[in-house]
C-alpha cells in the first residue's frame, strides 16, 4: 500500500494499528485490512451453522476534539456518511481510558467500510485536532476480576472471560481464613469485610430493556444478584411510565459490580 503501519505490542487484549501516509496509501491499506477481515469471516463461516454473514467491523481511535466535526451539527455529518456509504458508524460517548480519544466503530461490507474511511479522513483533514491529544494505550490484561460460583472471570469490554489460573488461586484462597466462600455470610468480593457500610443506588431502566435483565423466570437477575452479592429490587411497572425503577443495595463494591453486570446485559 505504501503506507507506514505500526502495531502496538502484543501483551494486551487489544492492539493499536497506526496507519500513516498520504490519503491514497491509507485507503489502500484499509482496503487490504477490510478484505483480510472479510476472508477471516468467510473462513470462520465455512463450518458454522450461521446463515447470515456478519459485517466487517473496525474500531477507529479518533481524537475527541475531532468527533464533533465527524458527528456534524445535530448529527448531520454522520447521517450523511451513513447514507452515502451504507456503512454503520457509531461514535462512543465516552473517551477511552486515560486518553482524550474516542472509539468510532464502523461496520459493513469491505467496500462500504473503505468509502466510509475515505469520508472520515476528509473530515479529519478539514478539521485538525484542537489542543494536545493524549493517545489511548491499551493496558495489559489486568482487567477487573469477578469471582463467582468458585470460578474467576476477568472483565474485558462487556464480556466476563473465565480465567483458569485465577480460579485455581481463588480456590486455594478459599481454603484459608479470613476468606469466606461466596454465598456464605459475606457475599460479594472474597476478603471484603462484612462490616463495610451498605448503601443504596437507584437506576431507571427502559421497559423494553427490563426483560433482558430479568431473564427467563428471573434467571438473569438471580445470576447478577449472586455474582455481585448485592440485593436488587425491580419496582413494578407504573402506568404511563416508560421506565422501571431498580434499587441496588450492598457495599460500594457490590453495587458497582451489580451496575456493571446490568449495563453489560
Amino acid at each position: 500500500s505504501g503506507a507506514r503501519i505500526n502495531i502496538s505490542e502484543g501483551t494486551c487484549p487489544e492492539r493499536i494499528v497506526t496507519i500513516t501516509g498520504p490519503t491514497d496509501a491509507i485507503f489502500k491499506a484499509f482496503s487490504m485490512i477490510a478484505l483480510k477481515f472479510e476472508e477471516d469471516i468467510n473462513a470462520s463461516m465455512t463450518n458454522s451453522t450461521v446463515t447470515s454473514k456478519p459485517p466487517v467491523t473496525l474500531r477507529l481511535v479518533v481524537p475527541a476534539s475531532q468527533c464533533g466535526s465527524l458527528i456534524g451539527k445535530g448529527g448531520s455529518k454522520i447521517k450523511e456518511i451513513r447514507e452515502s456509504t451504507g456503512a454503520q458508524v457509531q461514535v462512543a460517548g465516552d473517551m477511552l481510558p486515560n486518553s482524550t480519544e474516542r472509539a468510532v466503530t464502523i461496520s459493513g461490507t469491505p467496500d462500504a467500510i473503505i468509502q466510509c474511511v475515505k469520508q472520515i479522513c476528509v473530515v479529519m483533514l478539514e478539521s485538525p485536532p484542537k489542543g494536545a491529544t493524549i493517545p489511548y494505550r491499551p493496558k495489559p490484561a489486568s482487567a477487573p476480576i469477578i469471582f463467582a460460583g468458585g470460578q474467576a472471570f476477568t472483565i474485558q469490554g462487556q464480556y466476563a472471560i473465565p480465567h483458569p489460573d485465577l480460579t485455581k488461586l481463588h480456590q486455594l484462597a478459599m481454603q484459608h481464613p479470613p476468606f469466606t466462600p461466596l454465598g456464605q455470610t459475606t457475599p460479594g468480593f472474597p476478603g471484603l469485610d462484612a462490616t463495610t457500610p451498605t448503601s443504596s443506588h437507584e437506576l431507571t431502566i427502559p421497559n423494553d430493556l427490563i426483560g433482558c435483565i430479568i431473564g427467563r423466570q428471573g434467571s438473569k437477575i438471580n445470576e447478577i444478584r449472586q455474582m455481585s452479592g448485592a440485593q436488587i429490587k425491580i419496582a413494578n411497572a407504573t402506568e404511563g411510565s416508560a421506565e422501571r425503577q431498580v434499587t441496588i443495595t450492598g457495599s460500594p463494591a457490590n453495587i458497582s459490580l451489580a451496575q456493571y453486570l446490568i449495563n453489560a446485559r
